[in-house]
């Protein structure tokens, strides 16, 4: 009987990291462990290097010497994924200085890469790191997007369209899909009987200013959940707009799911591709909520789909989502027809299952078309 195919992951960092590369790691290597031997190799927030086992899955932290434009330094990053000894390594990026400790290792074999984002604030870093990581790209036997809408739109990408493949992000659907009655009640009780939700770290691309401003014109309440250095900013703002009563910043929270129901909306206001995804956008349309999102060249409207699932505006226009949330607000009807089509679409377009099946499918299509020393099982 042959052994099973060991896969290496090589990412930024790893919870308890919060981020959405790290939930997408931690949730992906989790579940390709029951086809997979799976390790993972990520930074460590110190100088030492820390081996731990989380959830059965072996995590290796390499010791951080230095930070340089928000990437760790790891001296020992590109002997760590020489001696992996593994079948497949499936690299994480953006994470430019593990790009040089693996073009460093001098591995040969199967490179898979999930491609989250394109380098967006750094430019000029970003422009003298290009052809290093047009090297590294063109070493790889695949590169996964989340979207075909990001597929397209990246000027990386798009150089190495032959091997992109695309693999949608997907979530436990049934986490989402109910949720406990008495909490649900609670927060509708607190916040409602007109409640618009939205979550995520509190930093500029997400565009919380905008949906701030648009509750001048909303006669709803505001609940954004998350926390990220704009938190003040966005208080100060909303007693600005004279909104401070009906918009409200608790922070994080235990669980997502009591709110998504709660809400009679979701927003995701995006101003920015780094924005790439919107993984939140599907929690809560597994909760069957509509969303309104924005028209970034990003995989934002793919996951929620203008007129089908909410509605989508224009990025950074607070009138536009004033609009749309009335909108939604104001027709029980429209509500509830995209919020079951919502809930229809992560079943079944973002499951996990289909995710790890993808995923896998390309595993086997690397090891097929290698024939390196190091593929052999």
């Amino acid at each position: 009987m042959s052994r099973r195919m060991r896969v290496l992951h090589v990412g930024k960092f790893y919870p308890p990291h919060h981020g959405g590369m790290e939930s997408h790691l931690e949730t992906l290597a989790r579940e390709l462990s029951a086809d997979v031997d799976v390790q993972v190799l990520v930074s460590s927030d110190g100088r030492q290097t820390v081996r731990e086992t989380v959830d059965g899955i072996p995590v290796t932290r390499i010791g951080t010497l230095a930070s340089f434009a928000s990437a760790s330094i790891n001296p020992g990053m590109a002997r760590a994924i020489r001696r992996a000894n593994a079948d497949v390594v499936h690299f994480h990026h953006p994470n430019p200085t593990a790009v040089l400790s693996y073009l460093a290792s001098g591995r040969r074999g199967p490179l898979v890469v999930t491609y989250h984002s394109d380098i967006i604030r750094q430019r000029v870093l970003g422009a003298a790191f290009s052809p290093v990581l047009h090297r590294f790209l063109r070493g790889a036997h695949a590169i996964l997007a989340s979207s075909p809408d990001y597929a397209a739109s990246s000027p990386v990408l798009r150089k190495h369209a032959d091997r992109v493949r695309i693999v949608p992000f997907g979530i436990r659907a049934a986490e989402f899909e109910t949720a406990d009655a008495e909490q649900v009640a609670g927060i509708r009780a607190n916040y409602g009987p007109r409640l618009v939700v939205g979550a995520g770290r509190l930093v500029y691309y997400k565009g919380f200013d905008y949906l701030v401003r648009s509750m001048a014109d909303v006669d709803a309440r505001l609940v954004i959940l998350g926390d990220g250095p704009l938190r003040a900013e966005l208080g100060a703002l909303a007693a600005q707009m004279g909104v401070a009563d009906r918009v409200d910043l608790p922070g994080s929270v235990p669980a997502l799911a009591p709110w998504y129901h709660a809400a009679d909306v979701f927003a995701l206001p995006a101003v920015a591709r780094s924005e790439a995804f919107g993984l939140v956008q599907l929690e809560a349309m597994a909760a069957g909520t509509p969303v309104v999102n924005t028209r970034l060249d990003s995989g934002v409207p793919f996951v929620s789909r203008d007129g089908e699932t909410g509605i989508t505006v224009p990025p950074a226009d607070a009138g536009a989502l004033a609009a749309a949330l009335n909108r939604l607000l104001d027709d029980d009807a429209l509500r509830a027809r995209f919020g079951h089509a919502a809930r229809e679409r992560v079943r079944g377009e973002f499951s996990l299952e289909q995710m790890v099946a993808r995923t896998l499918a390309v595993y086997e299509e690397a090891l097929s078309l290698d024939v390196s020393p190091t593929s052999s099982r």
